[in-house]
């Protein structure tokens, strides 16, 4: 089983499963990976979706077995095979719920871009990220549209550029992700974030995450009224109701 996909309490929990390879991607964990994403999205019950990595990494990239395999492979082939990662990062972005990476280990070239194309990132003190493609003569190509949403121009091309792998502290500081917790309290500290998440007005989270991806590429006048749409469609949902109800009596 190359996903291991479970839903509790409103918290569906998705590993990739391919320990002994560093979970690295290939066609068939790509797939499965959508296919969890899109059971998770179509479950009215799912608040928060948590991604993992069996083992002790995270993703360590694509296969490079794979990839040797497919050499002789022609144009349409390795298109094919770009494309079907690229969705999943779309289906990442246009999931209606928040995505969290939980980061143990490495997170390298394709893995460190499913990292960060979740929502937010949790990671271990001890995890690596890093885009070391250049390193065989490849372009962390897909994963770049993310990396420049995350950091600066300059600081996005010399990753890029130099391969450097990086730690969690440091990933923290460049923008690549949200949070470091000592190893010995990882998984505390990520089952307690994700909870509260979980707390938080479900659609108000859902609308919240839809404006803001919107926005990309839009002008101020296009946002701003992007946002009055939001906003009123905000105050009609029943989380909105019920907290305004709340926040009278108290007052």
């Amino acid at each position: 089983m190359l996903i291991d996909l479970r839903v509790d309490a409103g918290l569906a929990r998705i590993t990739l499963n391919r320990p002994e390879k560093r979970n690295a991607l290939n066609a068939a964990l790509i797939t499965a990976l959508s296919d969890a994403l899109a059971a998770t999205a179509a479950d009215q019950k799912v608040r928060v979706v948590l991604l993992g990595g069996a083992g002790a990494d995270f993703c360590s990239g694509a296969d490079l077995s794979g990839l040797n395999q497919s050499a002789e492979a022609g144009v349409l082939e390795h298109l094919a095979t770009a494309r079907q990662l690229a969705e999943t990062f779309l289906a990442m972005r246009q999931h209606p719920r928040p995505i969290v990476a939980a980061v143990r280990g490495r997170a390298l070239a394709g893995g460190c871009g499913l990292a960060t194309a979740c929502d937010l990132v949790l990671a271990a003190a001890s995890a690596q990220f890093g885009y070391p493609e250049v390193k065989i003569g490849f372009v962390p190509a897909m994963v770049m549209s993310i990396l420049r949403r995350s950091v600066g121009e300059k600081r996005a091309f010399e990753l890029i550029a130099t391969g450097e792998v990086i730690g969690a502290e440091q990933a923290r500081a460049d923008g690549l992700i949200n949070r470091v917790f000592p190893d010995d309290e990882f998984e505390r500290g990520v089952e307690d974030y994700v909870q509260a998440l979980a707390a938080k007005s479900a659609s108000a989270v859902s609308l919240g995450k839809n404006l803001l991806y919107h926005m990309d590429g839009m002008s101020f006048e296009a946002a701003l009224q992007a946002g009055v749409q939001a906003n009123a469609i905000a105050r009609m949902t029943e989380d909105a109701r019920r907290g305004i109800e709340r926040f009278v009596k108290k007052s």
